[in-house]
């Protein structure tokens, strides 16, 4: 028996076979038009009765059927009365069935990539080819279907005492607040207003993630890659911005030498135009760095969110809320599927602009993105916090830690050489404790009104 009856058989013989199964098979990796037809009632019968079809009930469900001739509803027929269920080991059945499936998926895949590559299909580019062959690789059965509070009581408990693989800051504030860096899966999400210094902050974390020996990729959409490339120069480099240019090539080329034997990471630099990319574009990229450099990242940042595409909404006329909302769902999608964090920013609205106690309300275009964001902090500036070269972070939104603890906090900035730096805890003051109970945030609500410079 092929193997095709012997799956069709057991779907309409096997009820825990076919529930196991049949998300992942699909009609295009039958051959024979029969067996199409037959697996196409099966599934029909299975959505709309949530049950295991017969064999009667499929001769007339194939009876009812305008769209195949008398040849084809015969050969179907006969086909239905020769299948006989035979004592078959579940698990050899199940791989079986996994592996003709993986086989038929990079096969179709093949046969697709050839016509792209050749132009017979226009509604696909050669960009896609990578993503079509990597689906196909990826064609598995999941044996995974929940965590059971009682059976599972050992492996829950692992998980308590695991060490989580996170992308460390070199911040000491960041490192306690999201207890000890940045796990992979998540969107972390920069709030701050036009000029403050999102982009510094993004810079500087690529920076430090590039020195520990991480694999780095940074997308922007706001700068050329040349200026982004400028400041990580000026961070690591530890030159004046403005001094870059007037550096010997000898001496320019030997510092970043030192640096490159430093570290076993690279950092990527990739441009897209303003509103032009999407999660689409960012996957056909990744799949690019794989095969072309052998590149994949460990942290990705995106500068900055607000001004992405949807791969979802193209063309589509919504408000700022939804099409914001999505696009921040599409990112964090994609740190899923790659198992990394994301880093991107956002702007405050008008009237968080010159606010010195920015709230996660103050954020601009769609409140959609706090909400899907899983670290959200504002970064706030004011003119006597640049005169003792500071800037303060404030915590928005925090599932890893308490947000409430060191609510607020303040770090060294150097924008001359765009770094960020620890300061001494003195500086700190009382506001690392701002948010413990609402005395403590009165006291510095005070303190920040009697502030010149300062609105709130």
């Amino acid at each position: 028996m092929k193997i095709e009856s012997k799956i069709l058989c057991h779907l309409i013989n096997d009820e825990k076979y076919l529930r196991k199964t049949l998300p992942f098979i699909k009609d295009i990796y039958f051959d024979s038009i029969s067996e199409k037809i037959i697996f196409q009632e099966i599934v029909n019968y299975m959505n709309e009765y949530d049950g295991v079809p017969n064999n009667t009930v499929l001769k007339i469900e194939l009876e009812k059927r305008k769209d195949i001739s008398e040849e084809i509803y015969r050969e179907s027929v006969g086909m239905i009365d020769g299948f006989c269920i035979e004592k078959t080991d579940p698990q050899w059945l199940l791989d079986t069935t996994e592996k003709w499936c993986k086989e038929r998926a990079v096969y179709l895949a093949l046969i697709e990539s050839v016509k792209i590559a050749d132009g017979q299909d226009s509604t696909k580019s050669r960009d896609a080819i990578p993503s079509i062959l990597q689906q196909a690789l990826g064609v598995s059965f999941d044996d995974h279907i929940g965590h059971d509070y009682i059976q599972d009581v050992e492996e829950r408990y692992d998980f308590y005492h695991r060490s989580e693989d996170k992308i460390p800051f070199d911040l000491d504030f960041f490192n306690k607040i999201t207890k000890g860096g940045l796990p992979n899966k998540t969107l972390n999400i920069a709030l701050a207003g036009t000029g403050v210094g999102k982009s510094l902050f993004m810079c500087h974390v690529a920076s430090a993630a590039l020195s520990q020996g991480k694999n780095v990729l940074y997308i922007t959409m706001e700068m050329a890659e040349e200026k982004i490339a400028e400041r990580i120069d000026s961070n690591l480099l530890n030159v004046n911005i403005k001094d870059l240019v007037d550096l010997p090539k000898q001496m320019f080329t030997s510092k970043v030498e030192k640096i490159s034997k430093k570290t076993q990471g690279k950092l990527i630099i990739k441009e897209y135009p303003t509103a032009s990319a999407h999660v689409g574009h960012f996957k056909a990229l990744l799949n690019e760095l794989s095969l072309k450099k052998s590149f994949a990242p460990d942290i990705i940042f995106i500068d900055y969110l607000n001004i992405c595409s949807s791969s979802r909404l193209k063309g589509a006329i919504v408000n700022s809320y939804t099409f914001v909302k999505s696009i921040a769902e599409e990112i964090r999608g994609l740190a899923v599927e790659y198992n990394v964090p994301i880093v991107s920013a956002t702007q405050t609205t008008r009237s968080g602009y010159g606010n010195s106690d920015v709230e996660i309300t103050d954020t601009s275009e769609s409140f959609g993105l706090p909400a899907t964001a899983d670290f959200m902090f504002a970064l706030i500036s004011t003119e006597e916090l640049e005169e003792m070269n500071q800037i303060m972070v404030k915590q928005l939104k925090n599932r890893y830690n308490d947000g409430n603890v060191n609510k607020r906090f303040v770090i060294g900035i150097d924008r001359s050489k765009m770094k960020l730096y620890n300061v001494e805890a003195s500086a700190q003051g009382n506001i690392i404790d701002a948010g413990r109970d609402s005395d403590v945030v009165e006291s510095l609500d005070n303190k920040i009104r009697n502030f010149e410079g300062f609105t709130v």
